[in-house]
């Protein structure tokens, strides 16, 4: 078995769906059935300005082999990462500015960040492929080449940062832009974090 990464169109991800909410399930240690829940947003997503998606696909080749296009297409998922350009009609963008207000960040700076940034919406690797630096892997893939000054995005806290997406985040030379925050209709406490682009 050889792993490529293999970039997905809107239509791809259509097919796909099942199989990427399927690592993100099992990655984020969510209950089955979340699948549901998360379905229509993510088709949702694959409509917004700039999108683009990234897979880690694992094909069965012998060595010096090529994969081909079909056969990776099909490949089963190990991970999958996506995101698009953030725009002030988000609920994400609507959330953050609220945030970024409440802890007193003054309208230019707030401005800076939110004109032109792309928001790192999902980045899941599954849990038999982690640690092997597929999650480095894709995101760098995901964002080259954007045209954005700079990438945005949503973590749960954890204690310590002691998580391989916090080590990942920290990696790659993200910094803190809001501790602690409370999505609406979420209990749990969520980071933002940022860098400038390129990476």
């Amino acid at each position: 078995m050889a792993t490529f990464l293999i970039d997905l169109s809107p239509s791809d991800m259509e097919r796909r769906l099942p199989d990427a909410l399927s690592v993100y399930v099992d990655a984020m240690r969510y209950p089955r059935g979340t699948e549901e829940q998360r379905a229509s947003m993510w088709l949702e997503h694959t409509r917004r300005r700039g999108w683009k998606c990234v897979a880690a696909v694992d094909v069965p080749v012998a060595p010096g082999e090529h994969a081909d296009v079909a056969t990776m297409s099909d490949a089963p998922l190990l991970g999958v990462a996506y995101g698009y350009c953030g725009a002030p009609d988000q609920w994400w963008q609507q959330q953050v500015v609220a945030g970024l207000q409440r802890i007193g960040v003054d309208s230019a700076r707030i401005a800076e960040l939110m004109s032109s940034y792309f928001e790192l919406t999902e980045l899941h690797i599954h849990p038999r492929a982690q640690g092997h630096g597929l999650g480095e892997a894709l995101a760098r893939r995901l964002l080259a080449g954007r045209g954005e000054s700079h990438v945005l995005l949503s973590t749960p806290e954890i204690n310590g940062e002691s998580n391989r997406a916090w080590r990942l985040y920290r990696r790659l030379g993200f910094t803190d832009i809001i501790r602690g925050y409370h999505f609406a209709g979420d209990p749990r406490a969520f980071a933002i974090l940022g860098r400038s682009l390129p990476l």
